[in-house]
């Protein structure tokens, strides 16, 4: 068995990837990679178009409005975009480091084109460092899923490594349960990662913290596949387990934590420009259930005036109805980043302020703008904002994000709520 196999379902995924790849690289003090005879090759790796008019990654998959392109607001549109090049021309793949070569990295592509357009041009930038991609169409219908493990077989069988972004992903828990790794390596898959680690230690079943406690008829039926995923994520005598974080994690038994500290995208990128305003970082927690739709925008008003801000970047899974009542209810200039916001926030311009709800920008930001005298301030969610039906365990999670974050503190208020604010000196 030789080579390292990664999956990614997600743009911040493949960024971690990147990440744990060239913190083991010999000139980031890492282990040395394998010889590059030794790697995995695979055939039909998807290559993202260009647009070679602007020299710049071209949109794909029905992006709204294209990277750096104005989105008129209207009805099931979000406000106009900010430019965001997807690629410097000045980047430097792997500044005299050993590319890693092994290294085969899978996309399972999502279906919503907000994450295809950003895997595309986060695989672009993998190929650009030296990294096999092999873009893998795993959720296009009937038949898709037999034929992705028909795919991807042979890979998994020659891979003495594998690297996932996501342990709670069915599809990763089913590759898992058919070919098990001798070495396991998990990347931050956003806020999750606290989460899995914590279940793992405890030796619980593998549920997303948003999941409400019941188990319907289709977790029932998947149970065993997590039980078996849940065994093949922890270590053993024959098996190492590697976690590979940017959060505030303890080691669950057996395993490895490794310090993420974006030094990729810190040699890459930047530093920024700063403007004088502030920004605002959106979240998806309407979407998953949590938080009341009119709250959240009245809380976004609100840290809007308090801070000045004139930007709200969006996440990429914010529904484009709530991204327009958001442009119209507060003036605020709505972002659609076509890379992951740390990427963006490294190449600026940025605001010398960054707002966000608890999420995982919060431990990141500080990490990827270190130096650059960037603020990055959490808002807590007040209990007044959430569901009814939201779980007491996603409002303790929710609650231990923003608690993880404060570290040098100053407390505002926004309608009940106490922001804490988390300083970087430049």
């Amino acid at each position: 068995m030789t080579g390292q196999l990664a999956f990614v379902e997600s743009p911040v995924q493949l960024l971690n990837v990147l990440e744990w790849a060239h913190a083991r690289s010999p000139a980031a003090g890492g282990p040395a990679l394998p010889h590059p005879g030794a790697g995995i090759r695979s055939a039909g790796a998807m290559e993202a178009p260009r647009d070679e008019a602007r020299g710049r990654l071209g949109t794909t998959d029905g992006a709204p409005g294209g990277p750096g392109r104005p989105v008129p607001a209207g009805p099931g549109r979000p406000g106009p975009a900010v430019p965001t090049d997807a690629v410097p021309t000045d980047a430097a793949p792997w500044q005299g480091a050993k590319a890693p070569t092994d290294l085969t990295l899978v996309v399972l592509s999502p279906t919503d084109p907000m994450s295809r357009g950003q895997l595309r041009r986060m695989a672009q930038l993998a190929r650009d460092e030296g990294v096999t991609v092999r873009w893998q169409e795993a959720r296009d219908g009937r038949g898709s899923l037999a034929r992705t493990l028909r795919d991807l077989a042979p890979l998994l069988r020659a891979a003495d490594r594998v690297v996932v972004g996501d342990p709670f992903s069915r599809y990763v828990q089913l590759l898992l349960t058919l070919f098990g790794p001798r070495h396991l390596t998990v990347v931050d898959d956003g806020t999750a990662t606290m989460e899995f680690a914590a279940q793992l230690a405890r030796g619980e079943r593998l549920v997303r913290w948003h999941r409400r406690g019941s188990r319907g008829p289709r977790e029932l039926v998947l149970a065993p596949v997590s039980a078996a995923a849940r065994r093949r994520l922890a270590p053993t005598r024959r098996r190492t387990v590697e976690i590979f974080t940017s959060l505030p994690v303890e080691a669950p038994p057996g395993t490895t934590v490794t310090p993420h500290t974006f030094a990729w995208t810190r040699s890459r990128f930047g530093p920024p420009r700063l403007t004088r305003g502030a920004d605002l970082v959106g979240t998806s927690l309407v979407e998953t259930g949590v938080v009341d739709p009119d709250r959240y925008v009245r809380a976004v008003a609100d840290l809007a005036r308090t801070h000045g801000a004139t930007r709200y970047f969006a996440h990429r899974r914010e529904s484009t109805e709530k991204l327009h009542r958001i442009a119209v209810e507060t003036g605020l200039e709505v972002v659609r980043p076509d890379l992951p916001l740390e990427l963006i926030a490294r190449r600026g311009p940025i605001g010398r302020t960054v707002v966000s709800f608890p999420s995982t920008v919060v431990h990141t930001l500080p990490l990827a703008l270190a130096g650059t005298g960037v603020k990055v301030a959490v808002c807590p969610i007040a209990p007044e904002w959430l569901r009814e039906n939201v779980s007491p365990r996603a409002r303790g999670f929710l609650a231990g994000v923003t608690g993880s974050a404060a570290h040098e503190v100053d407390r505002l208020t926004v309608h009940g709520a106490t922001a804490v604010e988390r300083f970087e000196f430049g």
